[in-house]
């Protein structure tokens, strides 16, 4: 049976469920989720991210989290975690980089976060099994040394609810069944949140997943020290509007066609992402946009460095970095933030609302 046939089932005789929990089912069912059992990353794949852009994008992360070790005092010991570490090319490139410095690479504990079975299998063939621990969770990370943090596009596949604002109020979005019994958005009987009053029509998405995340990740921080690194497309401000959406073959598709079929995502509300982790004890910086923050830390340098090494590839090499950077490509769209322990700061980015 299929993962839209069993959504069928399972609305037919428990009602319609959230958007929130047709996410989780698209991408993580064991049996026919997307990333349980089918993730397909890269050119050949669904989407690209910045790793398989660039390597001076791993590369750069690299030496940022050197220069976070730094700031640490450089301790004797630290976990270097990836969360969502996709097929192991950002991990690839930032222990490369990171190897510049032997006592960090010394001090180094390297983690991969991952659930995803054929991802791990893609992690190991890559990165091998010598200096590499896996855990499934980020409350499996041991706190009795600091940590540094990594996580690209992470955030955008946590579930989000959604709620439309009709003329009798906001009223949840969820996902139920229409006359022929095909997939398809429903909205609750009754308003179901109160909230402001907006236009009819105005969709507002809120992720309680993504909370829980910060939370965590700002205990982890405060308590064991050290920092963590965000980079996701979304949201600097809160806002309305529609951003879920469905993508296959690098092509965006209606997010109930393919259930399991494609890779689902939503603009990440950084914003409450950060509150929740300054709720938690951490401290957080300044929200950037990716152009900013890889510009901060020498991409420009590093693009000449690599095209004077290799001058036939100079076009290339400046095509990938515009790609990172350009304001009409990924610069400005995707963000970066950083959750770090108190009286620390993050390299690269400033400083933010500081203690909670």
């Amino acid at each position: 049976m299929s993962l839209a046939e069993n959504l069928i089932a399972r609305i037919r005789r428990d009602g319609p469920m959230s958007v929130a929990d047709y996410m989780d089912a698209c991408l993580n069912d064991p049996a026919e989720g997307y990333y349980a059992t089918r993730p397909r990353l890269g050119a050949e794949g669904d989407f690209i991210t910045a790793p398989h852009v660039s390597q001076i994008f791993g590369e750069l992360l690299g030496l940022w989290a050197v220069a976070a070790w730094e700031g640490l005092g450089r301790p004797p010991r630290v976990r270097l975690v990836e969360m969502g570490p996709g097929d192991g090319t950002l991990m690839s490139d930032v222990l490369r980089a990171g190897r510049a410095s032997t006592a960090f690479t010394a001090a180094r504990e390297t983690w991969l976060v991952e659930t995803s079975g054929p991802l791990r299998a893609a992690q190991r063939a890559l990165l091998g099994d010598a200096e590499v621990r896996w855990a499934s969770a980020i409350a499996e990370i041991p706190c009795d040394a600091p940590v540094i943090i990594l996580a690209n596009e992470l955030l955008d596949c946590l579930p989000i609810h959604q709620a439309v604002f009709t003329p009798g109020g906001w009223r949840e979005r969820y996902v139920g069944l229409d006359g022929r019994g095909a997939l398809v958005f429903t909205l609750a009987d009754e308003p179901t949140l109160d909230l402001a009053a907006g236009a009819v029509g105005e969709v507002r998405e809120w992720s309680p997943a993504l909370e829980d995340l910060g939370r965590e990740i700002g205990a982890l921080v405060a308590k064991a020290g050290g920092a963590a690194l965000f980079i996701d497309y979304g949201r600097d401000e809160p806002g309305p509007g529609d951003t879920l959406q469905a993508l296959r073959g690098h092509a965006t598709e209606a997010p109930l066609d393919n259930p399991g079929a494609a890779d689902l995502t939503a603009h990440v509300d950084l914003p409450a992402f950060l509150a929740a982790a300054r709720d938690a004890g951490a401290e957080t910086t300044a929200i950037s946009t990716q152009g900013d923050f890889l510009w901060s830390l020498g991409i420009g340098l590093r693009a000449e460095r690599l095209s004077a090494a290799r001058p036939n590839q100079a076009a290339v090499i400046a095509r990938q970095v515009a790609r990172l950077i350009a304001p009409d490509q990924m610069g400005a769209l995707f963000k970066v933030a950083a959750i770090h322990a108190p009286g620390l700061s993050a390299p690269g980015l400033p400083p933010g609302d500081g203690a909670p």
